[in-house]
C-alpha cells in the first residue's frame, strides 16, 4: 500500500473539495507523459493501472511479438519476449513493465506540472459548481477590503466583488438643509448579506458579482425570516424597490386562515424589523395582493386613501381620484409613492384630486352612471310590487305597500352621503 500517496489524496479531497477519482486520473496522465518524455514510448501503447483503495500502481508497455523488429515502440522480438516469459509466441502481446523510479529529472518535473495543472483545473471547477448553485440566492459574506470604490467580500472559499452601483445609496440632509447622496460604508471583517447576481467561470477561478440593491434581495430576506413564505403558504407576488429609500411588496396567502401581511410583519414587527435592519433602515410597505387591478392599485397607493379607481387591464392604464388633502401623500416625495405603485402593479397611474375630477366632469360622470344603475334597480322593484298588487285580493295590502315604497325613496333621497360612500366602494370594486 502506498500510504503517503493515499493520505495526500484524502487531504486534497477534504481541503479543496476535489474528487479522488479526478486526482487519480491526473496521476495517470502524468505517468503517461513521463513515459513519453523519458523512454519515447507511445502513450497509446502504455497502460497505467492504479488501485483506488491502496494507491498501488503499475506501468507497462504493450508490444507485439515479431520475428524482426521494425518499430521498437510497438514491437518486441521473440527472444526478448521469452526472456520475460518463455510461453510467449509470435503475435502475442507482451506487457513489458516500466520502472517509474528510473524517470529522469525532466520527466519527473513534467509529471509534477501535469498533476499541479490538473489540481488547479479541478479546484476551479469545484468552486464554480459550488457557487453557481447559489446564483440568485442570498449569502452571508465578510468584508475583506476596498478595491477602489468597490468592496471585496469573502464568501468562504471564494471572493466576490460588490460594485459601487450595487451598494445602497441613501439621501441625507445636512445641517445647511441640502440633501446629499451617500453610499453605505462597511468596516473590515463586517458580516453582510448580499444577493448573488452572476457567477462566471473565468481562467483564474469563478468571478462572482453580488448586489445589495436588487429587489430579490428583499424577497430572499423575507424567505429567511418568515416560515410561511419559505413553505409557500404566503407568496410574494410582486416587489418594487428604490434601494435605500422604500420598498413596496405585495403578498398573497394560499391559506384563508393565514394573514399574509401579518405573517410578514410578525409579532410587534419583529420579522419586518429584522429585514429593515439588514437593509440599513430602508422602509418596507407590505400590502395585500388582489386579482382585481382596481383594488390592487388602491392597496399599492397606501397609506393614501382613494375615492375610486378606474383601471383598464388591456391598456394597462388607471385613473385614480383621491381626496384633496391626500393628493401629496398619494404622490409621495418626488413622486416616489405613485412611482413604486406603478412598478408594483404594472399600470400607468394618473392621479387627480377630487376637485380636479369634479371640475373635469369625470367624477360626476361616474356618479351619474352609478345613479342610473340604482334607478334601474328601483324601477325593477316597482314593477315587481305592481305585479304583486294586481294579483292581491284587497286594497289594504296595496296601500301599505305603496307607503313602504315612498318611504324607501325618501330615505334614499335624504342620504346623499351614504350614496357617495357606496360610489367609492363600488368604484374600487370595479
Amino acid at each position: 500500500m502506498n500510504s503517503e500517496l493515499l493520505e495526500a489524496l484524502d487531504l486534497l479531497e477534504k481541503e479543496k473539495n476535489i474528487p479522488k477519482e479526478a486526482l487519480l486520473d491526473a496521476i495517470k496522465q502524468s505517468l503517461l507523459q513521463a513515459c513519453k518524455n523519458n523512454y519515447g514510448e507511445d502513450p497509446d501503447n502504455v497502460v497505467v493501472n492504479i488501485d483506488p483503495e491502496t494507491c498501488d500502481f503499475e506501468v507497462y508497455a504493450r508490444k507485439t511479438v515479431v520475428e524482426q523488429v521494425e518499430d521498437s515502440l510497438k514491437e518486441i522480438s521473440l527472444a526478448d519476449a521469452r526472456a520475460i516469459d518463455p510461453s510467449y509466441q509470435l503475435g502475442d502481446v507482451v506487457r513489458k513493465p516500466i520502472n517509474s523510479k528510473q524517470f529522469g529529472r525532466i520527466a519527473t518535473m513534467n509529471a509534477k506540472n501535469v498533476i499541479l495543472q490538473k489540481i488547479r483545473e479541478e479546484e476551479r471547477k469545484s468552486l464554480y459548481d459550488e457557487y453557481v448553485e447559489k446564483e440568485h440566492q442570498v449569502v452571508t459574506g465578510v468584508v475583506q477590503r476596498y478595491v477602489g470604490r468597490n468592496v471585496s467580500v469573502n464568501l468562504g472559499h471564494c471572493d466576490a466583488m460588490l460594485m459601487e452601483n450595487e451598494m445602497i445609496h441613501t439621501t441625507v440632509k445636512g445641517p445647511d438643509g441640502r440633501e446629499t447622496v451617500q453610499v453605505e460604508k462597511f468596516e473590515m471583517t463586517q458580516r453582510i448579506k448580499v444577493y448573488v447576481l452572476e457567477v462566471k467561470n473565468a481562467t483564474k477561478g469563478p468571478r462572482i458579482l453580488v448586489s445589495r440593491t436588487h429587489p430579490d434581495l428583499v424577497r430572499r430576506l423575507f424567505e429567511n425570516e418568515v416560515p410561511e413564505v419559505r413553505d409557500g403558504t404566503v407568496e410574494i407576488r410582486a416587489i418594487a424597490r428604490e434601494a435605500g429609500s422604500r420598498t413596496k411588496m405585495a403578498v398573497y396567502s394560499n391559506n384563508p386562515n393565514a394573514d399574509p401581511v401579518g405573517s410578514c410583519v410578525g409579532v410587534n414587527g419583529s420579522r419586518v424589523n429584522a429585514v429593515v435592519a439588514e437593509l440599513g433602515g430602508e422602509k418596507v410597505d407590505i400590502i395585500n395582493w388582489d386579482e382585481n387591478p382596481a383594488l390592487l392599485i388602491e392597496n399599492a397607493l397606501s397609506p393614501a386613501k382613494v375615492i375610486y379607481v378606474m383601471a383598464d387591464p388591456d391598456e394597462k392604464t388607471a385613473e385614480v381620484v383621491v381626496p384633496d388633502y391626500q393628493l401629496s401623500l398619494a404622490i409621495g416625495k418626488e413622486g416616489q409613492n405613485v412611482r413604486l405603485a406603478a412598478r408594483l402593479t404594472g399600470f400607468k397611474i394618473d392621479i387627480k384630486n377630487e376637485t380636479q375630477a369634479r371640475e373635469s366632469g369625470e367624477l360626476l360622470d361616474y356618479e351619474d352612471d352609478y345613479y342610473d344603475e340604482d334607478e334601474e334597480e328601483y324601477d325593477d322593484e316597482n314593477e315587481t310590487g305592481a305585479d304583486e298588487y294586481e294579483s292581491g285580493d284587497g286594497d289594504e295590502f296595496a296601500g301599505d305597500d305603496a307607503d313602504t315604497e315612498k318611504e324607501t325613496v325618501s330615505e334614499d333621497s335624504t342620504e346623499p352621503e351614504q350614496d357617495s360612500e357606496m360610489v367609492t366602494d363600488g368604484a374600487a370594486r370595479d
